[in-house]
């Protein structure tokens, strides 16, 4: 195990946020992994675990150690022909998962296609995109306890799944590392194209039966169009949670707000579009020197450059303070502010 000093942390967070780390170390394997859970620096010291590092945002430099996770390895552990159970390490970025899926014919995480992060992160925050969420194929995954060096085994009871939530983001929060995830996949998948735009773009392409395959280039496309790319411009995807109200909320505020979009989510409850709240109180494409919200998507903040981490925080901020004295709503942060 490597461990280095004073490492930029630029280049491991898609904001693009120059802020440094006192030390630095690559787990690329279980023996790290090991290794580094009991090293003074990592039990006695500040701590940070990254992947992929396309969900954090850095409004400072780290006083401790930063341990980025690259674990790979993709297997597939047993195939019915009806089920294939498939193991990834943590550190392998997500969508290599999905197009590896895909090209073993393996149906469930092709609405998933292009989302930024590894593997690990995914099951952290129950990563869900276009009607689909990780939880809906998950198996389980592997983790070890950070005090004990003890790996354990959690199920998708033990992860407590929630919107955009597990129970690694609570009660767990920095107590484990992630360390492989194994997900239950489908030969003969039911397509799902109800949710956003898939099915209208499916039409424009002409395409009628729909593989998981086709289901995968229209959200990449869609993506692609609204989102823009980490390595042309900083930005971690979207910054905010849709949120959750209560049905008479949501019918009270149609009464000014007619053209209001909503979902009803399993709980009976409506999920409103972020994005569109953003939005309608006028900050689409509104750009403060290095910083902004982005011109095609309004649930995303971006850094043109230059731009520092406080100075997106306080753009954060501004933007919640604005859309709770609209709409009386109070937005979350998906992405993992330190």
């Amino acid at each position: 195990m490597v461990i280095e000093n004073n490492i930029s942390l630029k280049g491991f967070n898609t904001f693009n946020i120059d802020v440094t780390a006192s030390h630095f170390v690559t787990i690329d394997s279980h023996e790290v992994l090991k290794q580094l859970v009991r090293h003074p620096l990592f039990e006695n010291g500040n701590a940070l675990v990254l992947g992929g590092g396309s969900n954090v945002l850095f409004t400072r430099n780290f006083d401790g150690i930063v341990a980025r996770n690259t674990i790979g390895g993709i297997e597939i552990l047993s195939d019915n022909g009806i089920i294939a159970t498939i193991r990834a390490g943590a550190g392998v970025n997500w969508h290599d998962l999905v197009a590896y899926a895909l090209n073993n014919n393996l149906g469930g995480i092709e609405n998933l296609s292009l989302i930024p992060g590894t593997v690990g992160a995914a099951p952290m925050q129950n990563i869900g995109a276009y009607g689909v969420e990780i939880k809906d194929v998950f198996a389980n995954l592997e983790a070890v306890n950070r005090q004990t060096g003890i790996f354990q085994i959690f199920d998708d009871q033990d992860c407590q799944f929630g919107y955009r939530n597990s129970i690694f983001k609570s009660e767990l929060k920095d107590k484990y590392i992630i360390s492989s995830v194994t997900l239950n996949l489908t030969r003969n998948h039911e397509i799902n194209t109800s949710y956003g735009a898939i099915e209208e773009t499916l039409k424009e392409w002409s395409i009628n039966n729909p593989t998981i395959q086709d289901v995968s280039e229209a959200v990449i496309s869609i993506r692609s169009t609204k989102l823009p790319d980490p390595k042309k411009i900083g930005n971690a995807g979207s910054f905010f949670k849709n949120p959750v109200i209560t049905l008479d909320q949501y019918y009270d505020l149609k009464k000014t707000w007619t053209g209001m979009p909503g979902y009803t989510d399993s709980e009976g409850h409506i999920k409103v579009p972020a994005a569109w709240l953003i939005e309608k109180s006028g900050w689409k494409g509104k750009r403060r020197g290095e910083i902004g919200v982005h011109e095609n998507q309004a649930l995303v903040l971006v850094n043109f450059g230059q731009g520092s981490g406080k100075d997106l925080f306080y753009l954060a901020e501004e933007i919640q303070k604005s859309v709770y004295k609209n709409f009386r709503i109070t937005l979350d942060p998906e992405v993992n502010i330190i």
